[in-house]
């Protein structure tokens, strides 16, 4: 019993325990799976299609990033709140609920799109760090791969994820060069509001790479799947079909947690076009092909010093990025096969989890050294995110609004809205950069 003297904070879904200082929580311990997705999204791939669009197009994209932050929060908490729900992630309910063809039909794909970004992240944290200290990139793609596949076996989950949390303060390093470059904020403010649009191809190739890079089938398979893993690892937690008491904290949580994790992400996405914008493209540098070709373009522009912040910013982003790729292809294809899955499990319990997770890793780790461009490799693969999205979001919303998996806990009102209009959305994108392919 907690005497009157005491205050009690929550500090987990349905869990209080005694506290001395302010009854809030502490933000931190409150976010989670939605800050570690929302900064993942922010990877070395990621930096290298928003370099592109401010070198490209300038100014003229910013509003991707205000138009697909409601749309990217409401499917990412989507997710969330399915895999907290039901206790499964995504893969996990369509097998339960749907044919086995439909997950075939979506799990390649997705292996594909993940594997090939792993690949590319890879490489560019190598060119990075090879760029920063004159070693051979080789070895560090088989260091970088091998660390992470290493931290992921050793280290306990909520280890783990309190080392991805901490990852993320990396991204802070994009607000920094954006500080350090001569910035019309009138003109940006208006990209920003007042929506541009382009006939060519190239144009809506990039809004669809934009697209298919900030709202990503990956993040939701990887969201839905760590609420499921943080229920796993804390006794207090239960899936809210069987706990509905536990509900209210908890979907408090995830919307909070979620919001701030894409808010977090979209402000850096903005903050490297708007340095790209300033800088590369108001000096006609738009053929950007990576991420540290664009670092390697801002040093002659805005100094060695910013040139190290942006280069430091591909590895610490790519730290967080990895780990994020590659376990949501095991969870997933772990998922469909009734595998046990799971980082909180350990390696002898879950023996063809973490080999799913270190083979996607090996094979991106492949990937680099391939005589594939990686370049189009990263684009194209941001282009499948974005035409996947559109079936699996479709998916994700006929599950969240059925009874029979969702319970009581069936999603309605303006969030079930958001969806669907995130879903059309990404679905028109694609459409019409298959009529401009066309044309």
């Amino acid at each position: 019993m907690v005497a009157p003297s005491e205050r009690v904070v929550s500090t987990d879904d349905g869990v209080r325990s005694p506290a001395v200082g302010p009854t809030k929580p502490r933000l931190l311990m409150i976010l989670g799976p939605g800050l570690i997705t929302g900064a993942s999204d922010d990877d070395p791939s990621g930096i290298a299609t928003y370099s592109q669009a401010g070198a490209q197009f300038g100014y003229t994209v910013l509003w991707t990033m205000l138009f697909s932050y409601p749309l990217m929060a409401a499917v990412q908490e989507i997710s969330a709140r399915l895999g907290r729900t039901t206790g499964r992630g995504i893969a996990g309910n369509l097998r339960k609920h749907y044919s086995s063809g439909v997950a075939l039909a979506i799990l390649p794909l997705l292996l594909f799109a993940n594997i090939v970004n792993l690949g590319a992240d890879l490489g560019a944290m190598a060119e990075a760090l090879s760029l920063l200290s004159g070693g051979p990139r080789l070895a560090f793609v088989v260091l970088l791969g091998g660390g992470t596949i290493a931290m992921q076996m050793l280290l306990k989950h909520t280890r783990y994820v309190s080392v991805l949390k901490w990852l993320s303060l990396s991204l802070l390093s994009y607000f920094g060069t954006a500080l350090m470059v001569n910035v019309p904020w009138g003109e940006a403010l208006h990209g920003l509001l007042v929506p541009s649009f382009h006939a060519g191809k190239a144009f809506w190739l990039m809004v669809v790479a934009v697209l298919g890079t900030t709202i990503s089938p990956y993040l939701f398979f990887w969201q839905a799947a760590q609420e499921v893993e943080d229920t796993r690892a804390k006794p207090a937690r239960d899936p809210l079909k069987h706990a509905p008491e536990q509900a209210p904290a908890a979907l408090a949580r995830i919307r909070l947690d979620t919001l701030i994790g894409m808010g977090f992400s979209n402000l850096v996405a903005l903050a490297i076009m708007v340095t790209t914008a300033a800088t590369l493209h108001a000096n006609g540098a738009s053929d950007i092909q990576t991420s540290t070709d664009a670092a390697k373009a801002l040093e002659p522009i805005v100094g060695r010093f910013a040139f190290a912040v942006f280069t430091l910013g591909i590895v610490g982003t790519g730290f967080l990025a990895l780990p994020v790729l590659g376990g949501s292809a095991a969870y997933a294809l772990g998922e469909f096969r009734r595998w046990p899955v799971g980082l909180e499990r350990k390696p002898v319990e879950a023996k063809a989890f973490y080999a799913a997770l270190a083979a996607a890793t090996v094979l991106g780790a492949a990937v680099t050294l391939s005589p594939i461009s990686p370049i189009n490799a990263l684009f194209w693969s941001a282009v499948v995110n974005g035409v996947l999205a559109a079936p699996v979001m479709a998916l994700l919303m006929l599950m969240v609004a059925n009874p029979k998996i969702m319970g009581g806990f069936v999603i309605t009102g303006p969030l079930r809205v958001m969806g669907w209009i995130a879903t059309g959305a990404m679905l028109l994108a694609a459409l019409t950069l298959g009529v401009t392919s066309i044309l």
